[in-house]
This record gives structure tokens, C-alpha cells and sequence, in this order.
């Protein structure tokens, strides 16, 4: 778990005003007897996560596709082919939704707006030389020309909503 004491209060407030903000028919799915809590959800989501992520067209034409996902600090980051379909619609409509589903077993859903992290134009995150040497140490060193063939966003989310019904049954086949 990489989220420090700032990270989890700012998770959890979100986790809690998105639900509070929710339908009452999303509300009697996820509950507090189904849900996780902010420490708890980075206990279970280490490592790579795949992920469902949804991007619009210029026509309004919603897309999904499959990403490499990394809860770190709290917030989704993933990364795509900088020529990929996703990155031109992320360049231009940066709002985007994601989920991550195990089974019957969890399911994170994030909406919000992504902010490019390495440009091929511009300054990188200020964070982006820390977040390199992770993903080189989790994907290797020389998996990917870093500079010019991969493109890495964090989603910045405004609504988040988990459905968890059995924390002990995750803990199981997680590595937390």
C-alpha cells in the first residue's frame, strides 16, 4: 500500500460523498455492508488491475477498451500506445470512466477527468520520475521505449463507488 494518511482521508471522503450522491437503486446494491472502506480498498488493489476504460469519439460515440491499471496514492493510472485510438480521444476529451471487476467479487467504478503525465510536448508531472522507475520495475526496463511510445494518465476521479461483498473472500486471493 503505497497511500499515505492524506491519501486514505481523501479516498474515503470521495468513496463517501460519491455514494451519498448515488441513485437509491445503486445504493441498495452498494451499501455499507457491501462496500470496502478507502484502506481497505488499497489493501486489496496492488498491483496491476485490469481495467474497463471508456472514452468518447468526436461524434459522442462511447468507446471502451482494456488497460493496465495501478491504484496509487488513491487514484487510477494507466497508460496506452501514444498513436492508440484512446489517446487521441483522451487529448481531446479528457473525461473518462473506468472499472475494475473481479467476479461477483468487487467492482470499482471511477469517473472523472485524466491528466497526461509524461507529454511528448511539455513538462511531465511533477511526480512523473517516481512513477517511471515504478512502472520499469514492474514491467521491466526495456519493455517500451518510455519516451516516445507510451502515453501514462492518471484519472483524477469526481465519483468512485465500490461493491464488495465479502472483504475476507477478497484478502484470500489478493495480495494484501
Amino acid at each position: 500500500m503505497r497511500e499515505t494518511r492524506e491519501d486514505l482521508i481523501e479516498l474515503q471522503a470521495l468513496l463517501d460523498r460519491s455514494l451519498s450522491r448515488s441513485t437509491a437503486h445503486l445504493r441498495s446494491i452498494i451499501n455499507a455492508e457491501r462496500t470496502l472502506t478507502a484502506e481497505r480498498l488499497c489493501r486489496v488493489l496492488t498491483g496491476m488491475c485490469t481495467l474497463a476504460l471508456s472514452t468518447v469519439t468526436a461524434k459522442g460515440e462511447p468507446r471502451i477498451s482494456g488497460v493496465d491499471g495501478h491504484f496509487l496514492r488513491g487514484k487510477w493510472l494507466f497508460g496506452t500506445a501514444r498513436e492508440a485510438a484512446k489517446a487521441r480521444h483522451l487529448a481531446a476529451r479528457p473525461a473518462a470512466s473506468v472499472a475494475h471487476m473481479r467476479g461477483e467479487d468487487l467492482g470499482v467504478f471511477t469517473h472523472g477527468t485524466v491528466e497526461i503525465l509524461n507529454p511528448s510536448d511539455g513538462d511531465p508531472a511533477a511526480d512523473w520520475p517516481d512513477l517511471l522507475a515504478y512502472f520499469k520495475g514492474f514491467y521491466g526496463e526495456d519493455a517500451f521505449d518510455w519516451d516516445n511510445d507510451i502515453v501514462y494518465y492518471r484519472l483524477h476521479p469526481h465519483w468512485m463507488a465500490v461493491y464488495a461483498p465479502d472483504f475476507a473472500k477478497l484478502t484470500k486471493t489478493s495480495d494484501a
